[in-house]
């Protein structure tokens, strides 16, 4: 498989090092970079930027070919190329023949780079809270490193191939402390087969779909193996952020569509995901935003949809068993009880977001009316979690728990239908004053996974909405927001767009209800698209072209998820 890398970052397996092309920006050059995700500071953690030059110095225009294993820098004359893989988590490798490289590093305030020896340099970069090792395995090595006071003020490496093989050849290492030279190093050739290696047992392993879509599989593929992580700092296990692009952090809903994706291949490594953000769970239940290797956000949340996750899980695994749900048990319960305790406001009972980022749905219309809001997917979602929180507890002995949590269950169910059943219609509404908001947003539709919970007749209600034509229902999948509604945008992130997790919900919920053949179609629509514009953070509703980070781990999951289960 090939992929275009100003799309598509290259990386591996449990890395922080990534290789993209990117546009032109604030004190950055257009051009291809090699970069750290580290930080997740909404920024593409770029550092060296790469050049082929001549025996000159002059630069050579070249075009990237990317492939799993390794990117391939090539020139109008083929005979002068580069090539460069991750040999290892902390490892870039670049070879040059016919030509030579040039790296180039703008420091920002105390970077510097110093001589270690006559093969190595250190660049000591506080802006990437990490240090980089430059060393020659083959060729010339040249540096220009002019001080000034208390930083270096450029740094340019130039790696030139040798009079007599032609060859250039040097390593670049990131580490954060002390760095051990190696005794030896292995081959260019072995190091590109050892990553293509992984990656195949990582495709073979992945979720099979219809031949049709194998493209879009291998693609996917790629990107849920290229964007993990290493346990480390903040993250207390292995990680999949959503992005290796600039989205380099894991939010606290989109890492259950990826541990969703791996349970049925790789169960340790999906549990993994679904426990990590309970690792890092406060004393009050709540659980952040998002996480990353250098630190959590506190200041919003997302929607409880926990425990659907770890009930679809339980169905497709016997990995999860007493041991793994005596320690999401606790964890669970305090999640469930912090929405009931600390997010019902004017104490109806109904737990209510107190923005839009708290439902993961950002701008929805939901929220058109101010804030807070009560919206019946965060009751459905409720009541999904203190039913299985009930089955757990019966299957750990706690039985005087599991009673009551099957009771909290019931008794929200009989809440929400009340509370927003309105006209044949779901309604969301602000806390206190109960006021409807404006707008037609697919997130009303969400409690379809309540399945054959809900009445007969509010169940017809949303699957004949889920069902019309040209209201949210595209060639393309759901829109998120009404295609004929005033308020719709084909960019308007939760106001139009196809998303992956909105999607996976509603297939959930349409199969639940009983309409499987709605759910399969929707399916086969989604990825038909997914394989056509690739695996992006949304979609255009009505073009099906990707928007936004166009290099989404959740949408690779949910593409697998659906492709398996509802179109195989």
């Amino acid at each position: 498989m090939k992929f275009d890398l100003s799309i598509v970052p290259f990386s591996r397996k449990e890395s922080f090092l990534a290789v993209s092309l990117l546009p032109e920006g604030k004190n950055r050059q257009q051009g291809l970079y090699l970069r750290t995700v580290r930080g997740g500071d909404d920024k593409f953690g770029e550092a060296f930027r790469i050049e082929l030059i001549d025996k000159r110095n002059q630069p050579i225009p070249y075009m990237t070919e990317a492939s799993p294993g390794v990117v391939r820098l090539n020139s109008p004359a083929s005979a002068i190329y580069a090539e460069i893989c991750i040999s290892d988590s902390r490892t870039f490798r670049l070879r040059s023949k016919g030509c030579g490289i040039r790296l180039t590093f703008m420091p920002a305030a105390y970077d510097y780079a110093y001589e270690v020896n006559k093969d190595s340099w250190e660049m000591n970069s506080f802006t990437h809270e990490c240090r980089f090792m430059l060393t020659r395995l083959a060729g010339g090595m040249k540096m220009e490193v002019p001080w000034d006071k208390i930083k270096s003020s450029r740094v340019i490496a130039e790696f030139n191939a040798d009079d007599d093989t032609n060859i250039a050849e040097f390593a670049v290492e990131e580490f954060r402390t002390v760095w051990e030279p190696r005794e030896a190093w292995e081959s260019f050739e072995d190091a590109v087969i050892s990553a293509e290696n992984d990656f195949g047992t990582w495709l073979e392993r992945s979720l099979t779909i219809p031949e049709r879509w194998q493209e879009g599989r291998e693609l996917a593929a790629y990107i849920t193996w290229s964007c993990l992580v290493p346990a480390e700092g903040c993250l207390t296990r292995p990680a999949m952020y959503m992005s290796k692009n600039w989205m380099t952090n894991i939010w606290s809903w989109d890492h259950c569509f990826n541990a969703m994706a791996l349970v049925r291949h790789d169960p340790k490594l999906a549990w993994d995901q679904f426990m990590i953000f309970f690792d890092r769970q406060d004393e009050s239940g709540l659980i952040p935003d998002f996480v990353n290797d250098k630190y959590e956000l506190w200041n919003c949340n997302k929607p409880p949809i926990h425990g659907w996750t770890l009930a679809w899980m339980m169905q497709r695994t016997d990995y999860i068993r007493e041991g793994q749900l005596r320690e999401v048990y606790g964890p669970l319960s305090k999640w469930t009880n912090w929405w009931f305790r600390y997010r019902d406001g004017d104490g109806d009972g109904i737990p209510q977001y107190n923005h839009g980022n708290d439902s993961g749905w950002d701008n929805s219309t939901a929220f058109n009316n101010g804030i807070p809001v009560e919206s019946p997917d965060l009751a459905a979602f409720l009541i999904i979690q203190t039913e299985l929180l009930a089955e757990i507890a019966g299957l750990l002995g706690l039985a005087e728990e599991s009673s009551a949590w099957r009771r909290l269950a019931e008794d929200t169910l009989e809440k929400m239908v009340g509370h927003f059943w309105k006209d044949g219609k779901f309604i969301s509404c602000r806390s206190g004053t109960h006021e409807p908001s404006e707008g037609d947003s697919l997130l009303l539709f969400v409690p379809i996974l309540l399945g054959k919970r809900l009445p007969e007749h509010i169940r017809t209600a949303l699957l004949d909405g889920l069902r019309e034509e040209n209201r949210f229902l595209t060639a393309n999948g759901w829109a998120t927001e009404s295609i004929s509604s005033s308020y719709y945008q084909p960019d308007g992130y939760w106001r139009g767009p196809i998303w992956a997790p909105s999607t996976m919900l509603l297939v959930e919920g349409a199969a639940a209800a009983g309409d499987l053949e709605l759910a399969r179609e929707v399916s086969r629509r989604f990825c038909s698209m997914l394989n056509r514009s690739g695996m992006a953070e949304n979609f255009d509703a009505l073009t099906g072209e990707g928007l936004r980070d166009r290099a989404f781990t959740w949408t690779s999951s949910v593409f697998l998820i659906l492709g398996h289960e509802y179109t195989n």
